[in-house]
């Protein structure tokens, strides 16, 4: 299920979460889980700058993940639980670096909250996501890089039946070293370039 308000921001539903495109007034929310989450997400991103735990930050990132959004240029979500009635948000993902032409392809990127783990929620997430990058963005390709010691990503990648296609050396500059990576990727079965429209 989907709906897309009038202010162009997309909803997406699953049996357990809802699934949102970010706005400005979605800053505290962010805040909150980056905060709460700084130790968990570290060996895995850039090292912040102190700007990344305020307010002002996630207003201006979700100023811009809406006009990028409104281009065509990257698919923003933040994960809530139904039964929250507070709104937190429990993760996030991202279709960035989208490319049209004859690429057809994007990047995916995601992260969950600790207390989260283990309930198969990002599957769902991400099953939702690629089924609307497939299905209504007519993405061809939707491609996921993860260090090789982050077990947890691999596993939930493989369970979404991406493909592993290569190893890149010093692939990005996380938790302050460059880092290894393993390429891997889905690709829609079904594409067709009638549906482009």
């Amino acid at each position: 299920m989907q709906k897309e308000t009038k202010n162009k921001t997309k909803t997406l539903n699953t049996k357990r979460l809802t699934l949102q495109t970010p706005t400005p007034d979605d800053a505290k929310h962010m805040l909150d889980y980056v905060l709460v989450n700084r130790e968990h997400l570290a060996p895995w991103e850039p090292i912040r700058k102190a700007n990344y735990f305020t307010i002002e930050h996630w207003e201006e990132q979700f100023q811009k993940s809406m006009e990028l959004y409104q281009q065509g240029r990257e698919f923003a979500i933040l994960i809530r639980s139904k039964e929250d009635t507070a709104r937190n948000i429990i993760g996030q993902c991202r279709l960035s670096n989208i490319v049209r032409g004859a690429f057809q392809a994007s990047h995916l990127g995601y992260s969950l909250a600790e207390a989260e783990q283990g309930k198969g929620l990002m599957n769902e997430a991400l099953t939702e996501v690629i089924r609307y990058a497939f299905e209504e963005m007519h993405l061809h390709r939707v491609m996921a890089n993860y260090i090789p010691e982050n077990q947890k990503s691999e596993k939930v990648l493989k369970k979404l039946g991406f493909t592993k296609e290569g190893y890149a050396k010093d692939y990005l500059f996380l938790a302050g070293k460059w880092q290894d990576h393993i390429l891997t990727s889905l690709v829609h079965p079904n594409w067709s370039p009638e549906k482009l429209g």
